[in-house]
């Protein structure tokens, strides 16, 4: 029984294991995808994803520790052409997912001792399965509600928006009692004007009126002194 043992030795010894998971490695980086069986795809997996963590840019900011991790790496893989691939284009592809950088797909039974079969691969380079699905949006975790909780929040989301639409209405009703206001002043604007025309109307027809009076008087009088000249 397995009390405990997480490490499969996949019946090996552990310099034989580390150099075999090492070779895997550097062909998985190599070929962005193998066959093999289902137990050592499964080590391969624990083996290199703490390597391409590594290899990522946001941990690799300064040289100390890009010289660290490529150390690290170095000592795993053993082949510095696997190691130049993986902090270069293997990392800038990889660089926006947080875990989970490779994927195991099951392929059946093998016919010679009937092994189940996987291929392992890395899940960004598989253009033809990512095709059809949309970029997930960031979702965060959320606590487990009760129907009453639900309901208090619908409650508080209802009441804010007639908050809000009160508010509207009562900007709105302020808007227009001011263009009522100033349609007034204009309307008493134009009265006064009006009235002050109206005044200036009846003096110029007096004056119009007082012209012909002057006239009649200056006829009166010429004919007076034609009168004393006859006599």
């Amino acid at each position: 029984m397995r009390h405990g043992k997480k490490v499969n030795h996949l019946g090996r010894k552990s310099a034989h294991r580390k150099a075999m998971l090492a070779n895997m490695a550097c062909s998985l980086i190599e070929h962005k995808r193998i066959n093999t069986t289902v137990a050592k795809a499964k080590a391969l997996k624990q083996f290199i994803e703490p390597l391409i963590t590594k290899s990522k840019a946001e941990n690799n900011q300064t040289a100390e520790k890009g010289t660290h991790n490529r150390r690290i790496a170095f000592k795993n893989l053993r082949d510095k052409y696997a190691v130049t691939e993986l902090f270069g284009s293997v990392s800038e592809k990889v660089g926006t997912r947080p875990g989970g950088y490779t994927r195991i797909i099951k392929l059946g039974n093998r016919l010679g001792d009937n092994a189940d079969m996987a291929m392992i691969e890395f899940v960004d380079y598989n253009e033809v399965y990512n095709a059809g699905k949309p970029a997930k949006k960031k979702t965060t975790r959320r606590s487990r509600r009760g129907k009453k909780d639900d309901q208090a929040v619908v409650e508080k989301a209802t009441e804010n928006v007639v908050e809000e639409s009160v508010e509207e209405v009562v900007e709105e009703v302020k808007e227009t009692k001011a263009v009522e206001e100033v349609t007034e002043e204009i309307k008493e604007t134009e009265e006064v004007s009006q009235e002050i025309e109206e005044v200036k109307e009846p003096k110029a027809s007096e004056e119009e009126v007082s012209e012909p009076d002057t006239t009649e008087q200056e006829e009166t009088k010429s004919e007076e002194k034609k009168n004393d000249s006859e006599a």
